[in-house]
C-alpha cells in the first residue's frame, strides 16, 4: 500500500524543467498577470544587473578607491533604509502598480546622473537618492508576486523571475568584457572608461522599456480574512500596523545579518578579481556571464532543494555552502582558483534568495505583506549600509583574505541560527486562498 501510494505520488509530479521546459511552465499554472509582471521584472533586472556589475569598475577607472567606493555603496543602502518604510506606506496608499510606474522612470534617471556626475560628494548624494528610489522595487516586487500566484506555485514563480534576470545578464557580461575590443575591430577607438559609460547609460535605457508591461499590469487587490478590522485605521503610520509577529521578530534580524554578509563582499567582488588577482577586464566580463548562467540553473534548482530538504533547511544549507566558499576565496592565490570559487559561491548564495523571500511571503498574511517586505528591506538596508562602508575600510586596511575569512565565519553562524530559530515557528497551513490571475 505504501509503495503504491509512493508510485502514485511520483507520477503526479511535474517533469523537471530541463527535460521539458514548456510542459513544466504549463504545469505551474501561472496566469497572465504573472507573465506581464515577469516581463516588467525582466527589463528591470536585465538593465540594473549589468549596471551594478560594472559601476564600481567604472568608478575605479575614474580614480576612486575602495574606501570611496565603500562610502558610496553605504550611502546607497542607507538610502534604501530611509526610503523603504515610506515606500511601503506609499504602496498601501496609491497601490503597487502606480508605485512601480514611478520607479521605472525615476530609477533610470537617477542612475544615469550617477554615470555623468563624477565628483565624490555628488556620487555619495546620488547613491543615497538611488537607494531611496529603488527601495520601492522590493516593496512592490514581493507582494505583487504573492498576489499573482498561489502558495503551491509561488516558489516556482520566484525562481523563474530570479533565473530569467540572470539569464539576460549573461549576455550583458559578455558585452561588458568585449565591447571595447569589438569597437576597436570596427575602427572605433574608445577609452575603457568611456566604453563603461556607454554600457551604463544603455542599461538605464533598458530599464525604461519595462514601463510598457507595467502599464498593462493588473494586480489583484489584497485579500482580507478579518472582516471586523477597520481598514481605514490600517493606513498611515499606525504603530499597530508595524507590529512584529513572532516569526518576523526572528526572521528580520537573521535576514538582515545575512544580507550584510553579502553586502560586505558583492560590491567589491569584481574589484578583487580585477585589481588584486589581476584578472583582465574581458575575463571579468566572462566570469560575470558564467556566474549569471550558473545562477540561472541554481535558481531553477531552488524549488527542488526546497522539496527535498524543506524550506528552512534548504536556506540554511545554501547559506552555509556560500559562506564556506567565501572563506576559501580569501585564501585563493591564483585568479583561476578564485574564479571557480566565486562561480560556485554565486550559485549557492543565489539559491537562497528565492527561498528566503518565498518563506517571508508564505508566513505573512496577505494584508501585511507590503509592510513585511518594507520592514525586511529596511532592516537589510540598515545593516547593509554599515557593512558595505565598513568593508571598504577593512579591505583597504587589512586586505581581502582576513576580511573574507571573517565574513565566512559570520555566514556559517547565521545559517545555523536560521535553522534553529526559524523552523519551530513555521505554520502548518496556508494563510491565503488560491489566487491565480
Amino acid at each position: 500500500m505504501g509503495a503504491q501510494s509512493f508510485a502514485e505520488r511520483t507520477q503526479e509530479k511535474p517533469p523537471p524543467f530541463w527535460s521539458n521546459p514548456a510542459s513544466w511552465i504549463k504545469e505551474q499554472n501561472l496566469g497572465r498577470g504573472y507573465w506581464v509582471f515577469f516581463f516588467a521584472a525582466f527589463f528591470y533586472d536585465a538593465g540594473f544587473s549589468v549596471y551594478f556589475f560594472l559601476f564600481n569598475l567604472y568608478l575605479l577607472d575614474r580614480g576612486f578607491n575602495d574606501r570611496s567606493i565603500g562610502l558610496i555603496g553605504g550611502a546607497l543602502t542607507l538610502g534604501s533604509l530611509v526610503g523603504t518604510l515610506p515606500a511601503g506606506a506609499l504602496a498601501s496608499r496609491i497601490g503597487l502598480r502606480p508605485l512601480m510606474a514611478i520607479l521605472f522612470v525615476a530609477a533610470p534617471l537617477v542612475n544615469s546622473a550617477r554615470v555623468l556626475w563624477i565628483w565624490e560628494p555628488a556620487q555619495i548624494g546620488l547613491a543615497f537618492l538611488t537607494g531611496v528610489v529603488m527601495s520601492a522595487w522590493g516593496v512592490s516586487f514581493l507582494p505583487a508576486i504573492a498576489r499573482l500566484t498561489k502558495e503551491s506555485n509561488r516558489s516556482s514563480a520566484f525562481s523563474l523571475i530570479f533565473s530569467a534576470s540572470v539569464g539576460t545578464s549573461m549576455l550583458g557580461g559578455v558585452i561588458c568584457g568585449y565591447l571595447r575590443r569589438w569597437l576597436g575591430l570596427m575602427g572605433i577607438a574608445m577609452q575603457a572608461a568611456l566604453v563603461k559609460e556607454l554600457i551604463l547609460l544603455v542599461a538605464c535605457a533598458l530599464v525604461l522599456v519595462g514601463l510598457f508591461p507595467v502599464f498593462r499590469l493588473r494586480i489583484p487587490p489584497e485579500v482580507h480574512h478579518e472582516p471586523a478590522i477597520d481598514l481605514s485605521r490600517q493606513r498611515g503610520w499606525s504603530l499597530r500596523k508595524w507590529a512584529l509577529s513572532p516569526f518576523l521578530l526572528r526572521y528580520l534580524p537573521l535576514m538582515a545579518l545575512w544580507s550584510a554578509v553579502l553586502a560586505a563582499f558583492t560590491p567589491f567582488a569584481n574589484i578583487y578579481l580585477s585589481r588584486d588577482l589581476h584578472v583582465p577586464m574581458e575575463h571579468v566580463g566572462l566570469v560575470f556571464s558564467f556566474a549569471q548562467g550558473i545562477q540561472l540553473c541554481a535558481g531553477l534548482l531552488s524549488p527542488i532543494v526546497t522539496r527535498l530538504l524543506g524550506l528552512v533547511k534548504g536556506i540554511a544549507l545554501t547559506q552555509a555552502v556560500a559562506a564556506v566558499l567565501l572563506g576559501c576565496m580569501g585564501g585563493a592565490r591564483s585568479g583561476t582558483f578564485a574564479i571557480t570559487l566565486y562561480l560556485i559561491y554565486s550559485a549557492a548564495q543565489w539559491m537562497s534568495s528565492p527561498s528566503l523571500y518565498n518563506l517571508l511571503m508564505n508566513e505573512t498574511p496577505d494584508r501585511e505583506r507590503s509592510n513585511a517586505a518594507a520592514m525586511t528591506l529596511f532592516c537589510n538596508a540598515l545593516v547593509g549600509s554599515i557593512a558595505t562602508a565598513g568593508a571598504g575600510i577593512l579591505f583597504t586596511r587589512f586586505g581581502y583574505p582576513p576580511v573574507l575569512l571573517g565574513l565566512a565565519a559570520a555566514g556559517v553562524s547565521i545559517a545555523l541560527l536560521f535553522l534553529f530559530f526559524i523552523a519551530p515557528l513555521l505554520r502548518t497551513a496556508p494563510s491565503n486562498p488560491t489566487v491565480n490571475a
